[in-house]
């Protein structure tokens, strides 16, 4: 006699709102701890923009030029730090798990997908934060910058919100990279991109083609949205142009990301 089989249910865990809270804040607090102990990349993403900056707005800059290149640096600047948290946190970090399969292991147990990524990007806000705090601290001490509360605060919320655009780049770029490539690619990617949008050098100093290259360059827009907040923005361009090429410039890195996930998806699953 033949055993009748029947499906076996499929069980769609049920959780409440405090629940998922909890576990998306767990998921961060240990990718945050997971940073903080990873020394290249808690050092290198906090010391490399600092030490850029004392160097070309403290350093070198004498007399009178110093307290003017000092603010102007310091958004451009920590342009360029929130940018290195965002995509070695995201594009680095993540092509290195999936390469060892702990990404895999994710997608396998029980918790939700958007706590990972929700998780990276917790990290990165907060590296960002410590970045920019750090450089008003330092500009502020031994710089000349003077700068209200209000506009200091403000400038830190850009750029730190301007971390979201990079961490979309950094997913692209985790789901096509190879663990051992994505950290040359990343600094093949984002210093040149650095230096072409005038985060080093004012953008005027630049040869011609480079300044209207830089117009294509997302690292560009948010260094002139912080700018403009210390009232040295020089493009003619107004802030929403700034915010909506850096939208469009999200969107299109989330397409990627979201293609090469279905990709992954595919491979693993059928």
């Amino acid at each position: 006699m033949a055993a009748t089989t029947f499906p076996a249910p499929v069980i769609v865990a049920k959780r409440t709102l405090a629940q998922m809270l909890a576990i998306h804040a767990k998921e961060a607090k240990y990718e945050l701890i997971n940073k903080t102990r990873i020394p290249i990349y808690a050092i290198s993403t906090v010391v490399f923009p600092l030490m850029f900056y004392v160097l070309f707005g403290i350093v070198l800059p004498g007399g009178k030029d110093r307290p003017e290149t000092a603010t102007y640096l310091l958004a451009t600047m920590g342009c360029f730090g929130i940018m290195a948290v965002a995509l070695f946190g995201f594009g680095v970090s993540l092509a290195i798990e999936r390469g060892q399969g702990w990404l895999q292991m994710k997608r396998a147990s029980p918790m939700p997908v958007s706590a990972y990524f929700l998780a990276k990007l917790f990290a990165a806000v907060v590296f960002s934060t410590v970045i920019m705090l750090l450089l008003l601290a330092v500009g502020m001490a031994f710089g000349g910058v003077r700068l209200p509360f209000a506009t200091a605060a403000k400038l830190v919320g850009i750029l730190v919100a301007g971390s979201i655009p990079f961490s979309a780049m950094g997913l692209a770029i985790g789901y096509f990279a190879k663990p051992n490539s994505a950290p040359a690619l990343v600094n093949l990617i984002y210093l040149p991109m650095s230096f072409c949008s005038g985060l080093w050098i004012p953008l005027f100093m630049l040869p011609h083609g480079l300044r209207v290259l830089a117009h294509f360059l997302p690292p560009f827009h948010l260094a002139q949205l912080a700018l403009s907040t210390v009232g040295m923005e020089r493009d003619p361009t107004p802030a929403w142009g700034h915010v909506e090429a850096l939208a469009a410039f999200t969107l299109i890195c989330l397409g990627l990301a979201a293609w090469g996930y279905r990709r992954d998806e595919g491979k693993t699953y059928g």
